[in-house]
């Protein structure tokens, strides 16, 4: 059974392309929808060009009221009937209510080896510790704040010299690479973890 994939994005959705375009004819999974809570968003128009459907949910004339932005945002979704939730540079951290019907059905990629670097400025934060590794992870999302079910890790050695920008190029490179690989085993029930090195 071919799973229907939602993709959430905020900004210029890069992984939302890779992933899309990873879906091909031997994929167990289709993209139905690109989602995002900005209308400036520039991925909505990358989408668009792959022939995705696209919607728009703005969050801002939510703001303070996260429910009203959620059932908003479900309702949407709704309209797509998706197996699965993959958020791809989604920057609303989003509630229990919302997350919880979609236990083990929503994954995300996150900048950092989890469970190092929960939340924000993960390249920065990876240098300051000295660390001679960095990467991403994919995981499956729970209330908790990039905590979930880790499904994949990409490596990438800290070289000397570099930046936050420098490290987040190389990190991107790799993100790109895992966000589809973890993607095709989960739409076919495999949750063996993807390494990358």
């Amino acid at each position: 059974m071919t799973r229907r994939v939602a993709i959430l994005i905020s900004g210029g959705g890069s992984n939302m392309v890779k992933l899309v375009e990873s879906m091909g004819a031997d994929h167990p999974a289709r993209p139905v929808l690109v989602l995002a809570n900005r209308a400036d968003a520039g991925g909505l128009d990358r989408a668009a060009a792959l022939g995705v459907p696209t919607a728009v949910v703005e969050s801002r004339p939510f703001k303070g009221d996260r429910e009203a932005f959620e059932s908003a945002l479900q309702s949407e979704i709704a309209k797509h009937a998706p197996d699965i939730l993959c958020l791809a540079g989604f920057m609303r951290v989003l509630t229990a209510g919302f997350v919880q019907p979609w236990s083990g059905k929503m994954l995300n990629i996150h900048p950092s080896l989890l469970p190092k670097y929960r939340g924000l400025h993960t390249h920065a934060r990876a240098l300051e510790a000295g660390d001679g590794e960095h990467g991403c992870t994919v995981h499956e999302v729970t209330p908790e704040l990039d905590e979930g079910p880790i499904l994949g890790q990409a490596r990438v050695p800290v070289l000397p010299g570099d930046t936050p920008d420098s490290l987040a190029a190389r990190v991107l490179e790799q993100e790109h690479r895992l966000y589809p690989a973890v993607l095709r085993r989960f739409a076919a029930g495999d949750r063996t973890r993807v390494e990358l090195g």
